[in-house]
C-alpha cells in the first residue's frame, strides 16, 4: 500500500505535472480581497481574518465601510487550478497601511497582482498600485462592483486610476463566481505574456 499522502488528503498540494503559479490579491481596507478569494478558491481558505474592535478606530478607515466587522491581519491564501493543468495559488494581503510591512513578504515569489478597487473610494487604490509597481509585478486591476457603488464604464475608471494603456481593467463582483474567475483569467494571461518563453 502507498502510504503517501494523495494531493486530495493534503488539499494544499498539487499534483505532479501542474505548473504552479503564485499570485497576490491585493488592495486597498475592505475592498472585497477576502471574499473574492473565497468565492475562487477550490480548497478551504487559509485565512487570518479577525474581529474588528474599537481599538483600531483611530487607524482603520471605518467610514468608508460602515458594515464591515472583521479585518485580515496577515494573509489569505486560496487556490484555483484551471485547464491545461494550472495551478494559482492565491496571496490575499491585508489591506491597512498598518500592515503594509507584510506586503513585501506576501509578495516575494508572485509572479502577478490582482488589484482589488472600490468606485466609492478610487484614491484608496493608488498606494497599493506603488507598491505593485515598486515589485515589479504585473498587474490587472479589478473593480468590485458594490451594490451602492457608482457605475462607471471602463474608459472613466482607467482615466481616474491614471493606467498604463497595457494595464489589463475589469469589473467584476467579488462574490460571484464566474466574474472573478475572469478576473483571475485576465491577469494569469498578463502575467503568462511577460513570462520568457522558456
Amino acid at each position: 500500500m502507498d502510504s503517501a499522502p494523495s494531493a486530495d488528503r493534503v488539499g494544499y498540494l498539487p499534483a505532479a505535472g501542474q505548473t504552479l503559479m503564485k499570485l497576490v490579491v491585493t488592495g486597498p481596507f475592505g475592498v472585497g480581497k477576502t471574499t473574492l478569494i473565497r468565492t475562487l478558491s477550490e480548497i478551504p481558505t487559509l485565512h487570518t481574518e479577525e474581529t474588528m474592535t474599537q481599538a483600531g478606530a483611530g487607524y482603520d478607515e471605518l467610514p468608508a465601510v460602515p458594515e464591515k466587522t472583521t479585518t485580515t491581519v496577515a494573509v489569505d491564501f486560496g487556490r484555483l487550478t484551471v485547464p491545461g493543468d494550472l495551478v494559482l495559488y492565491l496571496f490575499g494581503t491585508p489591506g491597512q497601511e498598518r500592515f503594509f510591512p507584510l506586503w513585501e513578504d506576501i509578495a516575494r515569489g508572485a509572479l502577478g497582482a490582482l488589484v482589488l478597487a472600490d468606485t466609492r473610494r478610487l484614491g484608496d487604490s493608488f498606494a497599493v498600485m506603488d507598491m505593485v509597481e515598486e515589485q515589479g509585478l504585473p498587474y490587472t486591476v479589478a473593480v468590485n462592483r458594490f451594490p451602492d457603488a457608482p457605475v462607471y464604464d471602463d474608459e472613466v475608471l482607467r482615466k481616474h486610476l491614471d493606467l498604463h494603456p497595457g494595464t489589463p481593467l475589469v469589473q467584476c463582483d467579488a462574490r460571484e463566481r464566474r466574474g472573478s474567475v475572469d478576473a483571475l483569467i485576465a491577469l494569469a494571461e498578463h502575467v503568462l505574456t511577460r513570462l520568457p518563453e522558456d
